[in-house]
This record gives C-alpha cells, sequence and structure tokens, in this order.
C-alpha cells in the first residue's frame, strides 16, 4: 500500500487536482468516503509538518469496500493500484454524451467513444487498445476497443530482457485455436482467428505490470529476470495504430519494487521529486535520495512512466 501511495503522490498533476480543491465540485456525495480521504492524504505528505505519515484512514476507508486490505498480510500492489483507480474514478466522475460510431472501418471503430464518463484518473490514466480480428478462414475483418489503465506485459526470457522485448511480446500478432476459437460473425461458427493489439489511444500517465508471478494449477514461482527499461525517451510508436498522430515519447516518474517470493515479501517504490527533480527511495518510514544509475533494478514489478513533464503542485489559493 505505501509504495503504491508514494508513487501515485509523485504525479504532479493529480496531486495538483486534489490540493488546489478541484476534486470537491466533481465529488461525489454518496461515494466520496475514500476520494476525501485521499485528498487528506495527499494534503498531509505535500504540506504536513510530520516526517511521517499514516494512511490509516484512507486504508481504513478503502478497506468498507475491499476488505482483504485490511488484513496484515502480504497483497498483490498492482490489484491494490487498480481498485485505488477505480474508486476515485467512481467518485469524481462526470457524465459526458458522446457521439457514437457505427462499426466500420479501423478510422471509425478507433473514433468510437471509449466511456461516457470521465473523470480525472480517465484523463490521466485511462488508455485505449484496438484489437483487430481477422478469421483465418474466411478473411473477414472485425475491430473491438478495449480501456485500460495498467498494461499487464509478459516476461519472454527467464534471465534477462528489455522493456521493448516485453511490449513485442505483448504486441505481437497471435492465433486463437482449439478452444480459444472465437465466433466469426461472417462465417457464424467458431474459427481460428488472429488477433492483434495496438494503442489507439495512449494515456498521459501510462503503467506497465511485469508479470513476474506464474501460477499454473499448484505450481507457484516468481519471474526475477532483470528487465532493462529506460529513464527517459520511452518510444511507443511501433505499437500506436498508423492512424493516430501523435506519438509521444515518456519518460520514467516511478517504480515499484517487489522483494521476496508469492506467499510473503515486501515492496519498496522509487519516486522522481517534481519540485527537487531528484529520485528518491521510499521504504516504509525510511527515505533516502538515490542516484539515477541506482534506479534500474532487477526487483521492478510497476513502472510509471508520464509523456509531459510534471510541473510543481499548484496548492489551493496559489497561483
Amino acid at each position: 500500500m505505501n509504495a503504491i501511495l508514494q508513487c501515485l503522490c509523485s504525479i504532479s498533476p493529480l496531486v495538483e487536482y486534489f490540493l488546489s480543491g478541484k476534486y470537491i465540485t466533481a465529488l461525489q456525495k454518496s461515494f466520496g468516503e475514500v476520494a476525501t480521504a485521499f485528498a487528506y492524504l495527499m494534503t498531509d505528505m505535500w504540506l504536513g509538518d510530520s516526517d511521517c505519515v499514516s494512511p490509516e484512514i484512507f486504508q481504513a476507508a478503502l478497506g468498507h469496500f475491499y476488505p482483504e486490505f485490511l488484513k496484515r498480510t502480504q497483497q498483490d500492489a498492482q490489484e491494490f493500484l487498480i481498485y485505488v483507480l477505480s474508486e476515485l474514478h467512481v467518485a469524481l466522475k462526470k457524465y459526458h454524451q458522446r457521439k457514437s460510431y457505427q462499426k466500420g472501418s479501423t478510422e471509425r471503430c478507433i473514433r468510437e467513444a471509449i466511456a461516457n464518463e470521465s473523470s480525472i484518473i480517465t484523463r490521466l490514466f485511462e488508455g485505449q487498445l484496438n484489437y483487430g480480428i481477422i478469421c483465418l478462414k474466411c478473411e473477414n475483418s472485425t475491430y473491438r476497443n478495449e480501456v485500460f489503465t495498467v498494461l499487464s506485459l509478459p516476461i519472454p526470457s527467464e534471465y534477462e530482457c528489455s522493456l521493448q522485448d516485453c511490449l513485442q511480446c505483448f504486441f505481437q500478432q497471435d492465433t486463437l485455436t482449439w478452444s480459444n476459437q472465437i465466433v466469426c460473425s461472417f462465417c457464424g461458427t467458431k474459427q481460428e482467428t488472429a488477433l492483434r493489439a495496438s494503442i489507439s489511444k495512449a494515456p498521459k500517465i501510462i503503467i506497465f505490470h511485469l508479470k513476474r508471478f506464474n501460477i499454473q494449477g499448484t505450481m507457484k514461482r516468481k519471474l526475477r529476470t532483470d528487465i532493462h527499461y529506460p529513464l527517459t525517451n520511452l518510444d511507443l510508436t511501433p505499437y500506436i495504430c498508423p492512424i493516430v498522430r501523435k506519438h509521444p515519447k515518456y519518460n520514467l516518474c516511478a517504480v515499484v519494487n517487489h522483494f521476496g517470493d508469492l506467499d510473503g515479501g515486501h515492496y519498496t517504490a522509487f519516486c522522481k521529486n517534481s519540485v527537487t527533480q531528484m529520485w528518491y527511495s521510499f521504504d516504509d518510514t525510511r527515505v533516502s535520495e538515490i542516484p539515477n544509475t541506482s534506479i534500474q533494478t532487477a526487483t521492478a514489478y510497476l513502472l510509471f512512466y508520464s509523456c509531459q513533464h510534471f510541473a510543481i503542485p499548484i496548492q489551493k489559493g496559489k497561483s
């Protein structure tokens, strides 16, 4: 929990939204407990006088909906992140009437509305994948969109690889056969299908989940692959739909590390501070400045990248 909260606290646009009080006008009162507790926590972490801040009020608020996070047992950081982002979205969402498009050409499918609800969470973290689906019998092509806030990437090597290797593995064409066949709308029956994903909307903040935990039946193991990831200029152009004009490059802004195995372990965080532009290591109550050369480790589990430079958050009443 602490590692995820430190990473979210390092994302200036999100912090500014809460410190400036903008969240108050969007707050859905019947679902506002988690968002309000999050705002108080962000305020204490950025403006408080204490060296350490306890997230117990936020933990209790989130625990009303997800009791497993009240336990003192190890919980998955990726799941916790998804739950936090989901609850903040529910509390702060606004409804918008948008045009809908009939599925036809690739371009129209991509332009189809992502969602009728928007919030600070969707504006910062939500992206969209476009799946091209080709029936291998009749060659009929269809397209399907899917929104995401976290991309879970397979790890193609046991010992060493790069983030680009993981991305290539995720976005490579896959063939669905046997029990994975899907119904072709033209043939009317299940057929072998070629499936390929691309990014049709790149988020401002893209989060990669490195799938280190491998569970097959009763067999459980953690992949300790040393994954090399860039601190700056991550280029996602090869994975973005050709008709999408914007091809932003991303800079690393936070990392969640996992030590241990599936049954027990410990999370820490590396975060870049928007005020000092320095990197810091957060290990529960222990905080230390670290050089850029220490950011690359074999324990990385979640990677946060931003396509925009983080400015110092503006506080309420200041400009």
